[in-house]
């Protein structure tokens, strides 16, 4: 049971902290795998499938499946960063 102010805050911070870890495991994998890796499979194929080749479309398709993994990362530190320094503060102050 929360007996004061101090011990609701670390809660709190607790729990956005963890909250923003798994969001940002979440984007990342969303965003590196589904959307870049996938997403760029899927865009090379529907390039080369179609009438008029498009260099560009091939192209683009082509670095997003190359990137998938930086691009993953970065979504994913973007949250996760923030979310450990959150419980890194309510474990200090604890």
């Amino acid at each position: 049971m929360l007996h004061n102010k101090k011990d609701c805050i670390m809660n709190f911070k607790k729990i956005a902290g963890l909250l923003l870890i798994v969001a940002g495991v979440g984007i990342g994998v969303y965003a590196g795998l589904v959307w870049a890796f996938i997403g760029g499979i899927v865009d090379v194929i529907q390039a080369v499938r179609a009438v008029d080749l498009d260099a560009t479309a091939v192209a683009f398709g082509v670095l997003k499946i190359l990137f998938a993994g930086f691009i993953g990362a970065v979504s994913a530190f973007i949250f996760v960063f923030p979310g450990l320094k959150l419980l890194d503060a309510s474990q200090d102050a604890a």
